[in-house]
C-alpha cells in the first residue's frame, strides 16, 4: 500500500511540473481546438485551447510504470498496450479537431473499426495470455463465462473508450471522474493482493489527477480524445484484471450515463421525427441549458462519480466477505 501510494504521489507532482512545459509546447504547436456548433453558447469562447492534452496524463503513466518496473510484470503491459493503441487513435482525430481541419477528422466507420480492433486485441490478450474468463458477482461468487468473456470484453472496452470521450467535455469532468474510478479499482486490486496492478491503478489516478491543475476551470488544456480513449480503454482492462468488471457501470456511472445520453436521443429523435429527451447532449450540456453552470455541473457529476464508486467497490468487497 505504502509503495503505490508513494508512486502515486510522485506521479501526480510530476504531471502537475510536467503540464507547464507541456501546455506552453502545444500552444506553440497550434493545436487549438475548435468547438462544435452544437455545443452551448459559452463553450465558443474556449474555442482555441490547446487539446491533446490527454498525452501528458498517458506519458506520466507509462514513465512512472516503466521507472518503478511493473512493466517487468508483463500483466501490467496489457492495460499500457490497450491505452497505447486508443491513443494513436485519439490522436488522429484530435488532428481533426484542431480549428480549420475538421475534414481531418477519422470518419466514425474507422473510428468504430479500430475500436473494435483493439477491443478485440485487449479481449484476446485478457482470455489467452492472462487466462481470464470469469465474472465475480456480488453475494453470488465466481462464474466461468468461457468464451463468452471475449465479446464481452471486447465490447466492454469499446463502450468504456467511447464513453470516457463523450464525457470529455467540460473543464476537468473527464480527469476528476477518471481519477475517482482508478483509484477505486486500485483500492479493490490491493484487497485482492495485486500490489503491481494496484500501484499501476493508483499511478493513473494521480496522474489524471495531476492534469486537473491545468485543466480545472478555466481549462488551459484540454485532455481531448488522445487521453479519454486512452484511459477508458485502460479502465476497462483494469477491471477486467481485477474481475470485478461487472461493477464497472456503477464505478464508472457518469461515463455510462453520459454515453447513454447520446444513444438514447440519436434513438428517440430518429424515431419520433425530430423530437428530443434533452436540452443537448452529451448530458451535461443539458444541464449546463438548464441553468447550472460549468463549474456546478463538473462538481455534482464528481459527487455521483463518488457515490457510485462507493457503491461499486461496497458491492466488489461482498464477493470476499
Amino acid at each position: 500500500m505504502i509503495y503505490a501510494l508513494v508512486l502515486a504521489a510522485m506521479t501526480l507532482a510530476a504531471t502537475v511540473a510536467a503540464g507547464y512545459p507541456a501546455v506552453a509546447l502545444l500552444r506553440r504547436q497550434s493545436v487549438g481546438k475548435e468547438i462544435s456548433e452544437w455545443a452551448p453558447e459559452t463553450h465558443q469562447a474556449k474555442a482555441g485551447t490547446p487539446t491533446m492534452g490527454g498525452l501528458l496524463i498517458v506519458l506520466s503513466i507509462a514513465v512512472f510504470t516503466l521507472a518503478a518496473n511493473l512493466f517487468g510484470r508483463y500483466s501490467i503491459g496489457l492495460p499500457l498496450l490497450v491505452g497505447g493503441s486508443l491513443a494513436a487513435v485519439g490522436f488522429v482525430d484530435d488532428l481533426g479537431s484542431l480549428e480549420g481541419r475538421r475534414q481531418a477528422a477519422l470518419q466514425r466507420r474507422v473510428k468504430l473499426v479500430a475500436f473494435i480492433a483493439i477491443g478485440a486485441g485487449a479481449a484476446i490478450g485478457l482470455y489467452e495470455f492472462l487466462e481470464l474468463q470469469t465474472v465475480n458477482i456480488p453475494y453470488e461468487g465466481r462464474h466461468d463465462l468461457g468464451w463468452l468473456f471475449v465479446p464481452i470484453a471486447i465490447g466492454v472496452v469499446v463502450l468504456t473508450a467511447g464513453g470516457v470521450a463523450v464525457t470529455d467535455g467540460l473543464d476537468g469532468l473527464a480527469a476528476g471522474t477518471l481519477a475517482i474510478a482508478f483509484f477505486a479499482y486500485g483500492i479493490l486490486a490491493l484487497h485482492q493482493e495485486q500490489l503491481f496492478l494496484g500501484a499501476f491503478s493508483f499511478t493513473a489516478a494521480a496522474a489524471c489527477a495531476g492534469f486537473l491543475w491545468h485543466n480545472a476551470y478555466p481549462a488551459r488544456v484540454f485532455m481531448g480524445d488522445t487521453g479519454a480513449l486512452a484511459l477508458g480503454g485502460a479502465l476497462a482492462v483494469v477491471a477486467f484484471m481485477t474481475g470485478q468488471w461487472l461493477v464497472l457501470p456503477l464505478i464508472g456511472i457518469v461515463f455510462v450515463i453520459e454515453g447513454a445520453s447520446v444513444g438514447l436521443q440519436v434513438v428517440y429523435f430518429q424515431l419520433s421525427g425530430g423530437k428530443r429527451i434533452f436540452r443537448k447532449t452529451p448530458i451535461h450540456h443539458h444541464f449546463e441549458e438548464g441553468g447550472w453552470s460549468e463549474v456546478q455541473t463538473t462538481i455534482r457529476f464528481w459527487v455521483v462519480g463518488l457515490l457510485g464508486a462507493l457503491a461499486g467497490v461496497a458491492l466488489a468487497l461482498e464477493v470476499y466477505s
